[in-house]
């Protein structure tokens, strides 16, 4: 039997090495925050007053986050029967979803390289080598990832009672 305070104490550690990793994506740590304890939280939907309390977090702060994370589809904003207050739960295909929205960013950033390569177009290779790997790394990822996600897609559905 695991001891409450030890686990308490990992699940708090957990939520913060999450809010840490989703800050150095250009998140806010907040975000990270309620993203971590919505993963391991029992039960999987959760009150803004339970994450409030949880995560010692402002329900300004709390509401403001959390139309963050609907907004990248990562969460959702839920009803349960008999309760008139929302709750918040990890929106089911929200992993996806993350790295679609960082292919976007990396697709807006593939065209910037573009505009570059055609702004040094009469320079010598030197001037244009990083931009060239760049691109060439960018176009690589576009043309694959469509089918990486096909692909996965298809192995999560037959895999995953949460993707069928």
């Amino acid at each position: 039997m695991v001891d409450e305070g030890l686990r308490q104490m990992e699940e708090r550690h957990f939520v913060e090495d999450v809010a840490l990793f989703f800050e150095e994506m250009g998140f806010p740590r907040m975000a990270g925050r309620i993203l971590g304890w919505l993963l391991i939280c029992d039960p999987p939907e959760q009150s803004a007053g339970q994450l409030a309390g949880v995560l010692q977090a402002s329900k300004g702060s709390l509401s403001t986050m959390t139309r963050l994370l609907i907004q990248m589809g990562l969460v959702e904003r839920v009803g349960l029967p008999g309760e008139r207050r929302d709750y918040f739960r990890i929106r089911p295909g929200a992993w996806p979803q993350l790295l679609r929205v960082q292919t976007q960013v990396m697709t807006g950033l593939h065209q910037v390289v573009e505009r570059g390569l055609i702004m040094l177009a009469d320079e010598d290779s030197g001037r244009r080598q990083r931009l060239e790997e760049a691109h060439d790394l960018y176009a690589f990822l576009e043309r694959e990832l469509p089918r990486l996600f096909q692909q996965w897609s298809g192995s999560a559905c037959s895999s995953s009672p949460t993707m069928r």
